[in-house]
């Protein structure tokens, strides 16, 4: 019945799990992005309206270029007094280039979707992962791990990382070891600190179309095509 009636279907977190299951079973592009709520927020929601208006109503590809300022306060509890931190971009943890569709969302609620018909093939992806301030660096480590012993994850081209929310406790170089322990995804591209996931703003990424990622001498482009 939805595939036969194709409607926008988004949002993030656990949302992941039906956003994945019907891509899986439909084909149809599902959106990583706002929750009905984000559109209340009354600042710093111009970054994730842009991306929300490329990804799902203009029809040309676009670059997922870094928001200037991130936060990572309770918005949805104080509306009028909100921090704001400088963003210095993406964080280059593995150079490359890559090419694939896009795969992800929520990191532990995609895992959840294992040995399920819901769970999509990583074979030839680009994965798009995150995960919130309950993941902390020993369990996003084992949650990765699972991840890359599913069937086709040795077919992951590239990797996309969301910025963690600082009560995680991830650091810059926890990460970077959680990556270079990972034998399975050497001599891919990888990067983190992306606008993506539970702090704000973010990107809208349509899952199941395709991505580009070239990261080069410490600087990184990510391209989304329809």
């Amino acid at each position: 019945m939805i595939k036969e009636n194709p409607k926008v279907l988004m949002g993030y977190s656990d949302i992941t799990a039906i956003l994945l299951a019907i891509y899986n079973k439909t084909g149809l592009t599902t959106y990583s992005g706002p929750h009905f709520s984000t559109f209340g927020m009354k600042a710093g929601l111009e970054y994730t309206m842009e991306y929300f208006k490329k990804a799902v109503i203009e029809s040309e590809g676009f670059y997922l270029d870094p928001s200037e300022t991130w936060s990572d306060d309770s918005w949805h509890l104080e509306q009028d007094d909100r921090t704001f931190h400088p963003n210095a971009g993406y964080k280059v943890i593995q150079e490359g280039e890559a090419a694939g569709t896009i795969i992800g969302g929520n990191l532990c609620t995609l895992n959840l979707l294992q040995g399920t018909e819901y769970m999509p093939s990583l074979k030839d992806s680009i994965l798009f992962i995150e995960d919130d301030e309950e993941s902390h660096p020993f369990s996003f480590d084992r949650d990765l791990q699972s991840l890359l012993h599913q069937p086709g994850a040795s077919g992951i081209k590239g990797i996309v990382i969301g910025r963690f929310q600082k009560d995680s406790g991830m650091t810059d170089y926890a990460l970077e070891e959680i990556i270079a322990a990972k034998k399975e995804i050497n001599g891919i591209p990888v990067i983190a600190n992306a606008n993506f996931g539970h702090v704000h703003p973010f990107v809208t990424v349509p899952v199941g179309s395709k991505a580009i990622m070239k990261v080069k001498n410490g600087k990184a482009t990510i391209q989304i095509h329809p």
